[in-house]
Order: C-alpha cells, then sequence, then structure tokens
C-alpha cells in the first residue's frame, strides 16, 4: 500500500515538536475551534478593519501569513477579500480548512496551503497582494528577522502590511524564554497544569497592581473585554504564550527602522507600552496612496 504524502514542511515540524523544540499552535487553536461562534467573527472583523482603517476588502487580495485558527482569514473573506492563508503548523492548517468547511466557503474564495514564512522559494511563488497580515507568527518562526524579509515581496506597490511582534522586555524576555523552553520540554498533561499555575500568578499580580492604583483588582475580569477586542480566547492565548517556542523579541524602533529601510513608511503603531505582549505595526509599500475602500 503506498504511503500517505507527508510535505517537508509537515517532517521538519513533526521532528522540532518530537525534540521539544517547537509548541504545538494548531493543536491549541483546535480546541479553541471547539467554542467557535459568529460573534468571534464579527469581533474579528472589527479589528480588521481598525488596524487597515478599510470599512471593506471588496476586491482585495488578502494573505495571512500563519493561519493559526483561520478566524481572522475568514473575517476578510466575509469583508470581501480573495484570501490565501498559509502555516507552517500541519494542524493549524487543518483548524483553518475546518473553519472553511464549517462556513462552506469555496477553495477558489479561500485558498489554504502548508508553507513556511522562512521558505523564500516558496513566499515568491506566491506573488503579491493588496493586505500582508501576519499576527504574532514570524517571531515563532526561528529566524524573524529572515521571516520578515521574506514577506516583502507579498507587499505590491501601495499595499498594506500589518505585523504583531512580541516586545523586548530584556530580562523579562529572556526568563520568559527559559519559561517556555521548559513547557515544551513537559509532557501533556503536566504542562497545561504548569500554564494554568502561571496564568493564576500572572493574574494575582495584576490584581496586586490594580490594588495599589486604585482599581478593580478581581481576578479575571479582564477577559470578557479581551475576547471583544479580537475575538480570541484568553486561555487560549495564554496557552500560546506560554509554550510558544521558538520565540524572539523585538523593540518597536527595531522593527519601524528594519522596515523603513526597505520603503515601507508606518501608518499606524499600537505598542504594550513596554510591558508583556506584542508591538501591532502597520506599514504601507512605497506609494502613500491607500487601497480604494
Amino acid at each position: 500500500m503506498k504511503e500517505p504524502f507527508v510535505s517537508p514542511t509537515t517532517n521538519s515540524h513533526r521532528l522540532e515538536v518530537q525534540k521539544g523544540a517547537r509548541f504545538e499552535f494548531g493543536k491549541n487553536w483546535g480546541q479553541y475551534l471547539d467554542d467557535f461562534s459568529n460573534e468571534r467573527v464579527e469581533t474579528a472583523k472589527k479589528s480588521l478593519q481598525k488596524i487597515f482603517e478599510l470599512q471593506s476588502f471588496e476586491n482585495l487580495k488578502f494573505i495571512d501569513v500563519g493561519s493559526g485558527s483561520g478566524l481572522f482569514s475568514l473575517a476578510a473573506h466575509d469583508l470581501g477579500a480573495q484570501v490565501y492563508s498559509f502555516d507552517y503548523d500541519p494542524e493549524s492548517i487543518n483548524c483553518t480548512k475546518r473553519l472553511r468547511d464549517l462556513q462552506k466557503i469555496s477553495a477558489h474564495q479561500w485558498e489554504i496551503k502548508e508553507g513556511s514564512a522562512l521558505d523564500k522559494d516558496y513566499i515568491l511563488s506566491l506573488g503579491s497582494f493588496d493586505i500582508v497580515y501576519s499576527w504574532g507568527v514570524l517571531h515563532h518562526t526561528g529566524d524573524m528577522y529572515q521571516a520578515l524579509n521574506n514577506i516583502i515581496p507579498l507587499v505590491k506597490n501601495n499595499g498594506l502590511l500589518s505585523i504583531a511582534i512580541y516586545n523586548d522586555q530584556g530580562w523579562a524576555s529572556k526568563m520568559w524564554t527559559k519559561i517556555k523552553i521548559l513547557y515544551n520540554k513537559l509532557p501533556s498533561p503536566l504542562n497545561k497544569l504548569f500554564a494554568f499555575e502561571l496564568l493564576i500568578f500572572m493574574e494575582l499580580k495584576s490584581s496586586i497592581r490594580k490594588l495599589l492604583t486604585f482599581k478593580n483588582p478581581i481576578p479575571f475580569m479582564g477577559w470578557k473585554k479581551y475576547k471583544k477586542n479580537r475575538g480570541m480566547s484568553r486561555w487560549h492565548d495564554v496557552v500560546d504564550w506560554v509554550g510558544g517556542y521558538p520565540f524572539e523579541v523585538a523593540k518597536p524602533e527595531d522593527i519601524i527602522h528594519f522596515y523603513l529601510k526597505k520603503g515601507f513608511t508606518l501608518i499606524r503603531l499600537k505598542t504594550c507600552a513596554g510591558g508583556l505582549g506584542c508591538n501591532e505595526y502597520t506599514f504601507i509599500k512605497n506609494d502613500p496612496k491607500r487601497p480604494n475602500t
């Protein structure tokens, strides 16, 4: 009997997971989809509209670099875009396809492939897009600056690029790197217990800080607001954060200067105020004219 085809990307990913050198993002987001709702899609659509300052993506080509759960690819489709999604994690590809099938969307309208942002030849084969979106992905590739550089040809002239990259917190980022390595070395379910214990610690720390600044100190109060901001699940994002390895970070000025030298102009910046999390950047390539709304 002929063996089923397994892409080189799949094999590379599998070996990294077996060595404890990579977090299984796709398995985490597969569980997230079990609690999927149309409300999450609407929230994700509003997030994209805000990021790109566009109400409609009609007649625009959108690529999701590292599609994860597929939620934002779906949101872009529902806003009118022709969507292409790819991810390095085969389970993330399964999640994205599962979401497309649930919504009964054709592969012609929303194409989904397995691929790596570090594979320059693959990237060059895709052509260019009006909107390139990669939220919280490129710092997990194992070579962030190579990935940041590789995706440049995906952005057409006058096209928009939005990325989110972990903030460089100095010693704290080094500590988190060690935590992530430990998480990926632990067997399941010990790794989830480890993540839960860290979550409790972070919530208690946040409560003490709020108490000292006369804010509501009750733990977990921000979870509902978190869901409203991007339509994501706070718990699955916590697991993604604790386990998310490979892991790289950058200061805002590093990312901004990198793309300024490549012919981009920064049009939107949202920082995490020097703390834990991602800084969000939206750039336009070359000509400052915007895509038509």
